[in-house]
């Protein structure tokens, strides 16, 4: 595995500081996780029936910021990534996918949602969540994609571990 450069989570600190720091910590773990593999390495399925591998998890959360922080605080009609129909699914379906296209789309969406994470006021504004028709606070946003990094480096663990045998944060 490469050097691990992640600038761990402050052990104190206030509320915005250390969702964000989390955040951040859990996207650089998806990076470590898909570091040094080549592009066939990372479109390894997991198993029959499943689409996942590395690199469609990128895809997915290119998705999921999108969707939590594009969608939600500035254009709820904003189509996803990979599909105009809101579905999520599709971006497990890497077989066609490179790393040069899937981290730029993932890149592009984690900087627009810093932007729009550091723009707002306070956690407290809130936008319209599409899928929902609700409104939702920025803390939670940032709660819900902390949960879906968190859950799929999980996935990215075991994804690893099945293509070279690496292990570890």
């Amino acid at each position: 595995m490469t050097p691990d450069e992640r600038v761990p989570p402050p052990t104190t600190g206030d509320e915005r500081e250390t969702l964000r720091a989390y955040l951040d910590y859990h996207r650089a773990t998806l990076a470590r996780k898909c570091a040094g593999l080549t592009d066939d390495e990372l479109r390894r399925r997991s198993m029959p029936p499943s689409a996942l591998s590395l690199l469609g998890l990128v895809r997915h959360l290119a998705e999921v910021e999108r969707a939590w922080f594009r969608r939600v605080f500035e254009d709820n009609g904003l189509p996803l990534v990979w599909s105009d129909r809101t579905d999520f699914q599709a971006a497990y379906d890497a077989s066609a996918s490179t790393r040069a296209e899937a981290f730029t789309a993932w890149e592009a969406e984690v900087a627009h949602s810093r932007r729009v994470e550091g723009a707002a006021a306070s956690l407290d504004t809130t936008g319209l969540q599409p899928r929902w028709e609700q409104r939702v606070s920025l803390r939670m946003a940032l709660v819900h994609v902390l949960l879906e990094y968190a859950r799929h480096n999980g996935h990215a663990d075991l994804l690893r571990e099945g293509i070279d045998g690496e292990v570890g944060a």
